[in-house]
């Protein structure tokens, strides 16, 4: 009785350990007698003791590996060092597990040596400004060369890349010379475009001041204008009054019915007028002369 208590506790014992739980984002690869049998998966599962194995976990995460600085040659014979960084999955675990002998050394010796066949073909100046290029090579052929291992490559980076002291010195000074190259463009650039404002406000200046002396021309040519007009109607204007003064002054004769004599003195009046001072000769009509005379008399006799 004893024996049995002891074997119930045992195989309880023995069952209770080979009862275990896979976590999330993680699988186990199963053997039985040394043999792949299954990979098991998220949940609760038991195996058989003595017979069945846990032969490798495996993490389902993306992954990191960030290997150290490389020695490197590029193709105009420039040594550098260039360290890079490795995204990768694990994608299956029976692969991972049977397909190469420490897949994590097999990856780091073979980013070393697609980087080395990589920059190998660059020269300096384009392993410089070609890091996009390169991590897309490096990605597509490590993400070829791991796929019988049940790995993929996600994506690669060059972290670092460090050429010697003497090619990091000559690099700066070409750098300095380049950016005061630069310098010395803007500002040539920019004097060019102050002396074209320059020359243009002086043009812009120029035509307003043409404008200006256009405008006072027209406008006092307008005011000369306005002036003779106001003049000549002026003048228009005291001619009707003149006209119209004598009109009405004939009308007053006219209407005190005027004798002869009356009449004949008007004339002379008139004829006074439009001698003026200025005329030399005055021809009287025949019949007017007697009248003259009179009225010359008329004078001188008041004179005595």
């Amino acid at each position: 009785m004893p024996f049995v208590i002891i074997a119930i506790i045992v195989l309880l014992v023995l069952v209770i350990s080979n009862i275990y739980v896979v976590q999330q984002s993680r699988a186990y690869v199963i053997e039985r007698l040394g043999a792949f049998q299954s990979v098991q998966g998220v949940g609760l599962h038991i195996k058989i003791p003595f017979i069945d194995r846990i032969a490798r976990r495996v993490s389902m995460k993306e992954q990191v590996l960030d290997y150290p600085p490389q020695p490197v040659i590029t193709k105009d014979n420039v040594t550098m060092q260039i360290d890079t960084v490795v995204y990768f999955q694990i994608t299956d675990p029976k692969l991972y597990a049977y397909g190469v002998e420490q897949p994590m050394a097999a990856m780091e010796t073979l980013t070393a040596t697609t980087l080395r066949n990589i920059i190998g073909d660059l020269e300096l100046d384009q392993t410089l400004t070609s890091r996009d290029v390169v991590n897309t090579k490096m990605r597509a052929i490590l993400d070829e060369a791991t796929d019988p291992w049940g790995i993929k490559v996600n994506r690669v980076e060059l972290k670092n890349i460090l050429p010697p002291a003497d090619i990091q010195s000559s690099m700066e000074k070409q750098m300095k010379a380049e950016r005061d190259r630069r310098q010395a463009i803007l500002q040539a650039e920019g004097q060019k475009k102050s002396a074209i404002l320059i020359a243009e406000g002086e043009r812009e200046s120029a035509i307003l001041r043409a404008d200006a002396e256009k405008q006072a021309a027209i406008l006092k040519a307008e005011a000369e204008k306005q002036a003779a007009i106001l003049r000549a109607d002026g003048e228009a204007q005291a001619i009707l009054a003149v006209q119209k003064a004598m009109a009405d002054s004939l009308e007053l004769l006219n209407q005190k019915a005027p004798n002869d004599q009356v009449i004949k003195l008007k004339s002379i009046e008139a004829m006074q007028k439009i001698a003026d001072g200025k005329a030399t000769k005055i021809i009287i009509p025949s019949e007017m002369q007697g009248l003259v005379g009179m009225a010359n008399g008329l004078v001188e006799g008041v004179k005595e």
